[in-house]
């Protein structure tokens, strides 16, 4: 971090707050930051993560958690944020037949900043036998599309759950054809982000989400061309879909799958433009790919 080549985000995954678990997970939180305001303070883009959440109750404790860290720090309001990994089913189905993981964005009070599908442990509290786990289970579309719609409009990021297939050994191929299809399925299905257990899963990370971007950047730039210019082309896109398109080039652009120039030419538009149509703040030109650094 003062070297200032940090990743963007950095933070910490405590202890669950049901009860064998709570204190040993507020301690550890609280000395944890602690320790970061001696050293400096706390560091931009730090999240926490709360994990098998069941309640909303655990959700507004960790609220009240937060700020009075904040408080007795001397921290900015709303300085720690969090993100909440629905490993349980009872974070999608509250017993009185609503969708928990909703309640808990509006609990959170503005400081939630992502869901995060926890596949294994949400699979074996659904009954799920452990040959059957996975990211393309039923159940596990079934939870996340309940995510997906919870969060629509709010802000707040969906992450798809991991793999424990992984790439090594005599396994490198199989885990690789693997993840690169999981992780397309995502990226199809709208998870722009998801869990890797392994650094030899970013490779496959890499290779799908490029490979994603460039084989549906023709089409997009088409219909962004022609909805730009208000003409009727193949497809004729309402004003929520030009919103989606130019979201899609900008996620593009964003992983240097492709570059302004290009989504210039292609498009007719600029990033400004596209922001504007994406509804989106105005961003610094992205990087062309080969001034990235993996």
């Amino acid at each position: 971090v003062d070297a200032g080549d940090a990743a963007p985000y950095c933070g910490l995954r405590l202890k669950s707050l049901e009860l064998p678990t709570r204190a040993r997970g507020v301690r550890t939180l609280v000395r944890f930051v602690e320790g970061l305001v001696t050293r400096g303070g706390v560091p931009d883009g730090f999240v926490t993560t709360l994990p098998k959440v069941t309640s909303v109750d655990q959700v507004e404790a960790m609220v009240v958690l937060l700020a009075t860290l904040e408080s007795e720090l001397g921290l900015p309001d709303r300085r720690l944020r969090f993100e909440i990994q629905v490993e349980t089913p009872q974070s999608i189905l509250g017993t009185d037949g609503t969708a928990l993981v909703a309640r808990m964005i509006g609990a959170a009070d503005g400081r939630c900043t992502a869901l995060h599908y926890g596949t294994y442990d949400y699979s074996a509290y659904a009954g799920i036998t452990a040959g059957d786990q996975s990211l393309e289970h039923p159940v596990a579309d079934h939870a996340k599309a309940v995510m997906q719609a919870a969060v629509a409009g709010t802000g707040v990021r969906l992450s798809d759950g991991s793999t424990n297939v992984l790439p090594v050994g005599n396994n490198l191929a199989v885990g690789w054809a693997l993840h690169h299809r999981l992780v397309t399925r995502a990226l199809h299905r709208g998870y722009y982000q998801g869990w890797d257990l392994h650094a030899a899963q970013l490779p496959t990370r890499f290779a799908a989400t490029f490979g994603f971007y460039r084989e549906g950047f023709a089409d997009a730039a088409a219909r962004l061309l022609d909805y730009s210019r208000l003409r009727t082309g193949a497809v004729a896109d309402e004003p929520a879909t030009a919103r989606a398109l130019a979201d899609f080039v900008l996620r593009g652009l964003d992983c240097g799958a492709f570059s302004s120039a290009e989504t210039r030419q292609a498009t007719g538009l600029d990033q400004v433009a596209l922001a504007g149509l994406a509804h989106r703040p105005p961003a610094r030109p992205a990087p062309q790919p080969s001034e990235r650094r993996v």
